[in-house]
């Protein structure tokens, strides 16, 4: 393995830019790192050439701890956005430059000045100045001094974002190809999807952060685990659907299990992934090839050339629902489909045109979280949990769907007031089949850590899926926690340590994500009395066995939780009763 982070968090402020980011990179690999402007892909890149510190974890290149080291000494080559070359030397001098002050000698720094001008196809250049070359000449310089001193990793940040279109393609192919050439382990660092696309042969994507998903680009694009995912890697359309046995119930259309990839438990509510290329456009049902699920009006026609973006309104009878927030508030649904131009010749369309749609392919989201569904007894109530800094900052992040008081409770998350009456509340919800409950108490802020609890009953998975899927979106610390008894016996405390390990180890392996471990010596009421203890804001995640009697339970275990003037969140996840 050429590279290792492992929990590195970098915080500005108190506020983490970089969030327990963990992941290995191998050698010879080209790895790309993509997200928005602010993600902290940047931040990380820096973090791992030493020219910023980090705050909490560890970073190894080839095996080396290099986390206390300065840049010098860790062996690495950095290109940046705008080339960074010393506008006073000439491109021969800037390529020695860095040999230079390693003392080499002056005919190995002339053979090597040759070899790498060579290989970034500038033999002749030597005796220019930074000002007589063009952009995509000067970056080719910049990558040639990077490689000067054979590091072991070479991090590129951003280099090709200041360039027109036709060079910035030219220099990607240029530095895929010496990366293959050399076999060199590569970081690139873009917010360019088509970038990423061409250059990785892993993609990491970053947001708020956190590395929220690592794989191929085509594991990322047609699996992806969020919704942020799916719609920063190419257009999609998101849709609410149901798992049953049967298939995949698309509004009034059921889709054929073989037609569904990473579908969630039966009899749950999912999140249903169509990209618009998977999308069938014709003028009659009898004319589909792919599964009817939908008709409507065609809107908008937009010419891309080989291909035709269409956009059609959707009847209601075809009972689709968006999965997201702003698709909910229309009146009607909009589907967005893209044609080839094959399919444009054998449909021609015009915008009012009634046609039938068909699906190709669908992709359900590994998400517990659907939708929050608000169960209160009054729109003013209703109104303030929408306010909530917590529900408003989740739902913005996934751009999940808000419900009110609706029918289904085993689906998303059912969402109340976190006060004196929410005990019986929580267990009037999950009577009626709610699974997980998230209570907000009034006045309580964005949290500002989360501390997680498997407690009983619970499967880990089923916990873990839902930890992964709230740690995506909000942008704190994670924290899981065991109990032990201040008289544990060895093997006890060997026990709490290996459930810390593994918990650590699955949410890893299954979701790409990392948090911190910690153990109190205590009961549950004392650890949670502890942390409402503390000034900052705090969400618990707690799993639970769903008992007859779990109002009185939890008013005996944790009464300090529902007290008025709380400032803790409370998220508790429940195993399916016996």
């Amino acid at each position: 393995m050429s590279i290792r982070i492992e929990q590195v968090s970098k915080l500005y402020q108190g506020v983490p830019v970089v969030n327990d980011v963990t992941i290995e990179i191998q050698t010879g690999e080209f790895f790309v790192l993509l997200g928005p402007s602010g993600s902290g892909k940047s931040t990380l890149l820096r973090s791992l050439a030493g020219l910023t510190n980090i705050d909490h974890g560890r970073i190894s290149l080839h095996g080396r701890d290099v986390t206390e080291l300065p840049a010098r000494r860790r062996g690495v080559g950095m290109v940046f956005q705008h080339y960074a070359l010393f506008r006073h030397m000439t491109v021969a001098q800037n390529i020695e430059f860095a040999l230079r002050i390693r003392r080499v000698g002056a005919a190995q720094r002339r053979r090597r000045r040759v070899e790498l001008l060579q290989l970034v196809a500038l033999e002749g250049y030597d005796e220019r100045y930074p000002s007589q070359l063009s952009g995509g000449q000067q970056q080719r310089v910049a990558v040639a001094r990077a490689l000067a001193h054979e590091p072991a990793v070479l991090l590129l940040d951003e280099p090709f974002g200041a360039l027109d279109a036709k060079i910035r393609v030219e220099l990607r192919e240029t530095v895929r190809a010496v990366q293959r050439r050399i076999g060199m382990t590569t970081i690139l660092v873009t917010h360019d999807q088509e970038e990423a696309f061409a250059l990785a042969d892993r993609l990491g994507v970053m947001q708020m952060g956190r590395l929220l998903e690592t794989g191929t680009p085509e594991q990322l694009y047609r699996y992806p685990a969020t919704r942020f995912v799916a719609r920063f890697l190419g257009a999609a359309n998101l849709f609410l659907g149901e798992v049953s046995r049967q298939g995949l119930h698309l509004g009034a259309a059921t889709l054929a299990p073989e037609r569904a990839a990473g579908v969630t438990p039966a009899g749950s509510e999912a999140v249903l992934v169509v990209r618009p290329e998977d999308i069938e456009v014709a003028a009659d049902a009898t004319e589909l090839g792919a599964h009817n699920f939908a008709s409507g009006t065609v809107e908008a026609l937009t010419f891309a050339g080989h291909q035709q973006h269409v956009s059609v309104r959707l009847d209601e009878l075809s009972r689709i629902e968006p999965a997201t927030a702003n698709a909910a508030s229309a009146q009607r649904v909009t589907v967005d489909a893209l044609r080839s131009a094959a399919e444009q010749m054998a449909v021609p369309l015009q915008p009012g045109a009634r046609v039938t749609l068909g699906v190709r392919r669908v992709h359900a989201l590994p998400t517990p979280i659907s939708s929050f569904n608000l169960m209160t007894c009054s729109d003013n109530e209703a109104a303030q949990l929408e306010r909530s800094p917590l529900l408003a900052q989740l739902v913005s992040s996934m751009q999940a769907r808000v419900i009110r008081r609706g029918e289904q409770l085993e689906a998303g998350i059912c969402v109340l007031p976190l006060d004196e009456l929410a005990p019986t509340a929580i267990a009037a919800a999950v009577e009626h089949g709610a699974r997980r409950v998230l209570c907000i108490p009034a006045g309580a802020g964005v949290p500002q850590r989360m501390l997680v609890h498997a407690g009983e009953a619970v499967r880990r998975a089923d916990l873990l899926a839902l930890v992964s899927s709230v740690m995506r979106h909000l942008p704190i610390e994670a924290t899981a926690v065991t109990l032990q008894h201040p008289q544990a016996s060895r093997s006890e405390v060997v026990e709490t340590q290996r459930t810390l390990l593994d918990t650590r180890a699955e949410l890893r392996g299954s979701h790409g994500l990392d948090l911190r471990s910690d153990r109190f010596l205590g009961d549950l009421p004392a650890w949670l009395g502890s942390v409402v203890a503390q000034p900052e804001t705090a969400l618990l995640v707690l799993g639970m066995n769903p008992t007859r009697d779990l109002a009185a339970r939890l008013n005996s275990e944790m009464p300090m939780l529902f007290r008025s003037g709380g400032h803790v969140d409370l998220l508790l996840a429940f195993g399916r009763a016996a």
